[in-house]
């Protein structure tokens, strides 16, 4: 699908505010509200718009502990990697894995209540999955820059 200047406004306005009403964006798109939201249908079916989220503060829900996996396989095959994947996606504490290059294969992104909590998930859950060769973990001190959108391209 080519987007044109408008669809890349709409994404720009609800990147920023997911909650804006039609009649609002249609507005700020110079649209009247019955094309905006045939607009907003077609980026939404092309997958373009793949959802609305809601942003939790983690620390008010008691998930206070962030931590950085990083994990080496020893073997790197599709079907392990598929294995390893269907594994991690199984466990609710981790909120992102992406395949990476270079030293280790795999970037995780988990949330926990404690360090605590993070020792008993790696010894328990993830040391016990098979054909990892390393990790190495780090811990998120302070969020410093998080970007709620796109950069407009």
């Amino acid at each position: 699908m080519k987007l044109d200047q408008i669809d890349r406004n709409i994404l720009h306005h609800l990147q920023h505010n997911a909650r804006i009403t039609n009649a609002e964006l249609a507005e700020k798109v110079g649209l009247s509200p019955t094309p905006c939201l045939r607009r907003l249908r077609r980026l939404e079916t092309e997958g373009i718009v793949k959802g609305y989220r809601t942003e939790v503060n983690r620390e008010a829900v008691g998930l206070p502990v962030t931590v950085i996996i990083l994990v080496k396989l020893e073997k790197e095959d599709e079907e392990h990697l598929r294995i390893f994947e269907e594994t991690v996606q199984a466990k609710p504490e981790i909120m992102e894995c992406l395949l990476v290059t270079g030293k280790f294969d795999y970037y995780l992104k988990a949330v926990l209540p404690t360090l605590g909590s993070y020792e008993a998930f790696l010894s328990d859950s993830l040391l016990r999955t098979d054909n990892i060769a390393s990790i190495e973990s780090s811990f998120m001190l302070r969020e410093v820059s998080k970007r709620p959108a796109l950069p407009t391209v």
